[in-house]
C-alpha cells in the first residue's frame, strides 16, 4: 500500500506552526501523501515550500475537505470552531492544534508518546480512539509527562514541579512581532506597543501579564495542567507549575524538581530517563538552552542533584530545552499515526 493514498489538509498553513507541519510531514512516515495546505481568505495564495516542493496555500472553504483523509487545525482557535464540522461532515480525521476543539464531546487530548511510556510501567488498556477527532496535547504537558513516566517507572516520584519559560512563537508571529519591535523601540527609547502583552516584554521575565493583554498566560498554565492530568490518568503525581514570559522568539526552557521516595544518584535518574525522545547532556557540557534546541526533536535534558552532601539524595533538578514549534509538530503527525488504525486505505486512488 503506498502512503500516496492518503490526502492531508493544513488548515492555517501560513501560521508558524502550520509551515512547522509541512516540513515535519516531509520527512514523516506520511511523506508521501497529497499534501494540501489551506489558510483564510488573506493567506491564500502565498507561495510557500510543502515536502520540498513549490505550493500554494488555497483558500479554506467548506467544500476544501472533500476526498480528504486527514487535516490538521493549526492557525486560528476561531477558524477551527467554523470549518472542523464541515471537515467532520466529510468523513475527515482532525488533529486539532489550535485546542478550540477542547470539551468537545468525544474529542480526547492526545500525545502517543506518553501513552506508549506509561504502557511500559502498567500496561494500561488501549485506548478508545473511536473518534475521528482529537485534541494533540500541549507540547509542555508532553514533555512533562514524558519526564514523569519515565522517572515514575525506576524512581517512584513523591513530588514534581516545574517553572516552564514561555517563548513569544507559542503564541504566533503577532506575538513574535511585538516582542520585536518592544526590543527595536527599548534601544531607540520610543514608546513600547503592547497590543499583544499589554506589558514590556523584551528584556524582562513576566508571570502575569495586563489585563488588556491578547496572550493570556493563565489560560496556558490552565491547559497545561489540564493535559497533563488527561495524560497520565492518574497514573503520575499532580504537577505544581508556573508559567513565566520569557524575552526570547523560540523555544521552550524548564527548570523542573522532582522528588523521589528514595535515595538515588545522578546516573540512576539519568538512567531513568534515557531513551527515545531525550538527549541527556551531561554536567561538564553546555547547558540546555532554547538556542541549542532550535531544529532538534529531542527533548534536551540536564540532572543534578539538590544542594547536600554525598552522591545520593531524593531531590533533583531537570533542566530542559526544546524546539516548541517541532515538538507541537511531532506530537501532531503521532496523533495522526494512531488516527490511520482507522483509516487502512485513504480517499485519492
Amino acid at each position: 500500500m503506498s502512503d500516496r493514498e492518503y490526502r492531508i489538509g493544513i488548515v492555517g498553513a501560513s501560521s508558524l506552526t502550520g509551515k512547522e507541519l509541512s516540513e515535519e510531514l516531509a520527512s514523516s512516515s506520511l511523506a508521501a501523501s497529497d499534501l494540501v495546505l489551506l489558510d483564510i481568505e488573506d493567506a491564500a495564495g502565498q507561495v510557500t515550500a510543502a515536502a520540498d516542493e513549490v505550493s500554494f496555500i488555497q483558500q479554506l472553504e467548506a467544500s476544501s475537505f472533500e476526498r480528504m483523509d486527514f487535516v490538521f487545525f493549526a492557525g486560528e482557535a476561531d477558524v477551527t470552531k467554523r470549518h472542523w464540522q464541515d471537515a467532520r461532515r466529510a468523513g475527515v480525521s482532525i488533529v486539532d492544534l489550535t485546542y478550540a476543539l477542547e470539551g468537545e464531546k468525544d474529542v480526547p487530548v492526545r500525545a502517543p508518546w506518553v501513552t506508549e511510556v506509561l504502557a511500559e510501567r502498567s500496561q494500561p488498556a488501549l485506548p478508545d480512539l473511536r473518534t475521528s477527532a482529537v485534541v494533540a496535547a500541549h507540547p509542555v504537558a508532553v514533555m512533562l509527562a514524558l519526564i514523569a513516566g519515565k522517572l515514575q517507572a525506576k524512581l517512584e516520584l513523591s513530588g514534581f514541579a516545574a517553572t516552564v519559560m514561555e517563548p513569544a512563537s507559542e503564541y504566533g508571529r503577532a506575538a513574535m512581532d511585538e516582542l520585536h519591535q518592544q526590543t527595536v523601540n527599548l534601544l531607540s527609547f520610543q514608546t513600547l506597543p503592547q497590543e499583544q502583552y499589554d506589558a514590556q516584554v523584551a528584556f524582562n521575565l513576566l508571570p502575569q501579564l495586563g489585563e488588556a493583554a491578547k496572550v493570556k498566560l493563565g489560560a496556558t498554565e490552565q491547559r497545561i495542567r489540564h493535559h497533563y492530568a488527561s495524560l497520565s490518568s492518574g497514573q503520575l503525581p499532580q504537577l505544581a507549575l508556573q508559567i513565566v514570559q520569557a524575552p526570547v522568539f523560540h523555544g521552550y526552557v524548564a527548570s523542573v524538581l522532582v522528588e523521589l521516595r528514595r535515595e538515588a544518584t545522578v546516573d540512576e535518574v539519568e538512567s531513568a530517563l534515557a531513551g527515545d525522545h531525550f538527549d541527556l547532556v551531561a554536567g561538564e557540557s553546555d547547558p540546555p538552552s532554547n538556542l541549542s534546541a532550535a531544529g532538534q526533536e529531542d527533548i534536551m535534558v540536564r540532572v543534578r542533584k539538590d544542594s547536600g552532601a554525598g552522591d545520593k539524595g531524593n531531590r533533583f533538578w531537570i533542566w530542559l530545552a526544546a524546539d516548541n514549534l517541532k515538538l507541537a509538530a511531532l506530537n501532531a503527525i503521532a496523533c495522526t499515526s494512531e488516527l490511520r488504525r482507522l483509516r487502512p486505505l485513504g480517499k485519492v486512488q
